[in-house]
């Protein structure tokens, strides 16, 4: 088993653990106490988390387990390899966070979300994984969609042994393409379980992967990954923001249409599109997504 522990001083910016992993942008780590996304789970806490990441290109050519904990002393990690790339990567500790929020806009709400939770970054999942999360998403409490990804690790995934314990990786597109629709319905997915079944045949077929999203125009990526099945617009940003670098997306959830509705109305304009176009503008431009997910995990965490 490898150790270490990152120096936060070292980082552009602040850096928050918890709100970055329990703030509704990943479903694919998870905490060994048990209280991953509990509303009363200690904010700002020392609490560990763990997750299963698998080969990546440019960071990692294998497998690895990853725990990690914020401390006094800094980003205790301890895994099978080397986890200092994976963890900026995964994490996004290279982003100028302090360049980042200088370039967001001058506004109250997003004001009063960030000094709530400086320091939260947003997330860079593994494509795979972000994609299948995110079809589950669809009017489902965080806990829930959780829920719906733990499952499908326990039921899926790989056994991966270390040091002495047991974990499930999550499970690759051939592996969910093999299950039929009535076993995902059984894992409690509902109307989703043909959606990620079909999503992951294609993955697994080459047909279509979510990474082939990459290179393109912002707009002409989200539409590309609406051809995967169960996924539209809103799925889509997430994918694009939460696992493909696009950080302007801005998804469209209901807490978002909510602030829009109450804290920019010029925004709102009667579809999806001209809507993305405008809030996203208000929120930042090229950071927007930023803003979004500070405004997202304060308006959810009962901030307003």
């Amino acid at each position: 088993m490898e150790t270490g522990v990152i120096d936060l001083a070292s980082l552009d910016g602040a850096f928050d653990l918890q709100s970055t992993l329990e703030s509704g942008q990943s479903y694919l780590w998870d905490r060994p106490d048990g209280r991953m996304y509990e509303r009363d789970a200690a904010h700002g806490g020392d609490a560990w988390y763990q997750t299963v990441v698998p080969p990546l290109d440019g960071v990692s050519d294998q497998s690895a387990v990853v725990r990690v904990r914020q401390s006094d002393g800094g980003l205790e990690w301890e895994s099978n390899l080397d986890a200092v790339p994976l963890l900026t990567h995964l994490l996004r500790l290279d982003d100028d966070l302090d360049a980042i929020v200088s370039e967001m806009p001058d506004d109250p709400l997003f004001r009063r979300a960030y000094e709530a939770y400086p320091g939260m970054r947003l997330v860079r999942d593994p494509p795979f994984g972000c994609l299948v999360s995110f079809i589950c998403s669809a009017q489902m409490r965080v806990s829930r969609i959780f829920g719906m990804q733990s499952r499908l690790r326990e039921s899926y995934g790989e056994r991966v042994e270390f040091d002495g314990e047991t974990y499930f990786a999550y499970p690759t597109p051939e592996r969910l393409a093999e299950a039929t629709e009535e076993e995902l319905r059984d894992l409690s997915l509902g109307y989703r379980a043909p959606y990620v079944r079909r999503t992951a045949e294609m993955v697994a077929t080459g047909e279509a992967t979510p990474a082939e999203a990459r290179g393109r125009d912002y707009e002409d990526a989200r539409d590309f990954l609406t051809t995967f099945v169960g996924v539209g617009d809103k799925v889509a940003d997430c994918v694009l923001l939460f696992s493909l670098d696009y950080l302007e997306a801005v998804p469209l959830d209901t807490w978002i249409r909510s602030a829009i509705e109450e804290h920019y109305p010029d925004c709102d304009r009667g579809n999806y599109a001209d809507t993305s176009r405008a809030i996203r503008e208000r929120l930042g431009g090229r950071y927007a997504g930023y803003t979004q997910t500070y405004v997202f995990h304060y308006l959810r965490s009962g901030g307003e």
